[in-house]
């Protein structure tokens, strides 16, 4: 196993005492090691918020984008350097607000990406507005009078369009989130992680102890195979909520595979000459 010591960086965390983004950390640290990937190997795409803050406290590639588009330039990568493994680190208001039109189209394109969403129902870098997965009726600092709008369902909507590996972990429970990010990076294609965190600063309510008393581990013998019962399980939430590998697909075609003209050849590593690009200069005469 790779030393755990290789990505760890020298800059202090700015996120709260207590922030799920720190047990977060540690679950994919102890993922990459487990995985034998050096940091080289590894390029991470973020956004804006503070689950973009990532890679700045990792040893390994890192790309800050803008707010909600940490999907397009991972993809890039992804083409243009099939032996590097891609991440994406976003938050819920960055995937399934600013960023919902790239999340719905990368389901569709497959990509072989694991996306890790730092799922804490609240805007946390902008002081706690409500963001798409904020429950109904959730008071803030700009929704007072509580949140009007119905709660998205991440991973009911991800079972539902068709996402080859949809799974669900909590950071409270580590060797749990290890595991489970370490199957997302192990999949062929595009791999959702919806992860409970809390926000400790910003919402009260889903705390460690609310999703303690709620979460359970998808049983010995469930079937992530099974289209019907993943979408099933992806619609509870309240009392009862599943965490583990909800639905997967093996054998979808990836992005890289519907498109051969693109190779197996890294894109840096290719040659071209001058005299090749002779026929398009004729054509903008």
């Amino acid at each position: 196993m790779v030393d755990i010591n290789v990505y760890e960086g020298d800059r202090e965390t700015a996120w709260c005492p207590g922030c799920g983004d720190l047990p977060l950390r540690t679950a994919l640290i102890d993922a990459l090691a487990q995985l034998e990937l050096e940091p080289s190997q590894v390029a991470m795409f973020t956004g804006i918020g503070q689950a973009a803050k990532m890679p700045h406290y990792l040893k390994i590639n890192g790309f800050n984008g803008l707010h909600g588009r940490a999907l397009p330039p991972a993809l890039g990568m992804r083409i243009a350097n099939p032996g590097m493994k891609v991440i994406v680190e976003s938050g819920d208001g960055d995937t399934y607000g600013e960023g919902g039109n790239h999340f719905l189209h990368n389901i569709r394109r497959n990509p072989d990406i694991a996306h890790l969403v730092h799922d804490n129902q609240i805007y946390g870098l902008t002081k706690g507005q409500a963001s798409p997965t904020t429950e109904e009726g959730f008071s803030t600092s700009t929704q007072p009078n509580g949140d009007a709008g119905n709660p998205f369902n991440p991973i009911k909507a991800a079972v539902a369009l068709g996402a080859s590996f949809v799974a669900r972990s909590f950071v409270g429970d580590k060797e749990h989130l290890t595991e489970t990010i370490k199957a997302a990076l192990n999949h062929k294609g595009y791999a959702l992680v919806d992860i409970l965190q809390p926000c400790v600063s910003f919402n009260r309510i889903n705390t460690y102890q609310w999703y303690k008393e709620r979460v359970y581990k998808l049983e010995e013998g469930y079937d992530p195979g099974n289209y019907n019962e993943a979408f099933k399980r992806a619609q509870e939430w309240g009392d009862k909520i599943p965490i583990g590998i909800i639905y997967k697909e093996e054998g979808r075609s990836t992005f890289r595979e519907r498109h051969p003209q693109i190779g197996d050849e890294f894109l840096v590593k290719r040659r071209r000459q001058p005299s090749e690009f002779k026929s398009l200069l004729e054509e903008l005469k």
